[in-house]
């Protein structure tokens, strides 16, 4: 079966749910999926659900919230850290699915180099399928992909200071 490239971005909620998602009916067919997050550091709710399918590894590449400030050194070595893992996985064709969670937003940072992560891209072995998400994706990642769903906010009740809630946003 052929595998195709996935973008899900934009400034609406649910990249990253949507990847989860994937992640889990691949699992439900047997599938084996690796995910990585870029730039999350923190401890999220999806961690401890993805313990439940052992179909599914996932590696966080990031360390502290970095967004409220500006990246530092050892910001842009875990994302090269994940890059590098990410591209052993994908030329080593370990996975049937590989999630790339906000690796648009380890670009828009200046963590990664986009032409090292365009040229893994196109290194896919032909059944792969690869997610990519995050916000701010860069015109070369539409082109690249094969399937492109932008997430639009057009209401959001953290506007009207709803914190993030667990096992909903975190």
């Amino acid at each position: 079966m052929k595998g195709y490239i996935h973008l899900y971005t934009g400034n609406g909620k649910g990249k990253t749910t949507a990847a989860i998602g994937l992640a889990v009916r691949a699992a439900g067919a047997g599938k084996k999926t690796y995910i990585a997050q870029f730039v999350k550091g923190m401890h999220y709710s999806e961690l401890d659900s993805l313990k439940h399918f052992p179909e599914i590894e996932i590696h966080q590449f990031g360390l502290d919230c970095f967004i409220k400030n500006k990246p530092v050194q050892k910001d842009i070595d875990a994302a090269r850290n994940g890059l590098n893992c990410v591209s052993a996985i994908i030329s080593n064709n370990q996975y049937d699915v590989v999630v790339l969670d906000e690796i648009c937003i380890a670009l828009y940072y200046k963590l990664i180099p986009l032409d090292e992560v365009i040229a893994m891209l196109l290194q896919k072995p032909d059944e792969m399928e690869i997610v990519l998400t995050g916000r701010n994706a860069p015109e070369q990642l539409f082109e690249i992909a094969d399937l492109v769903t932008e997430m639009i906010e057009r209401k959001h009740y953290y506007s009207r200071g709803i914190e993030a809630r667990k096992g909903i946003e975190f």
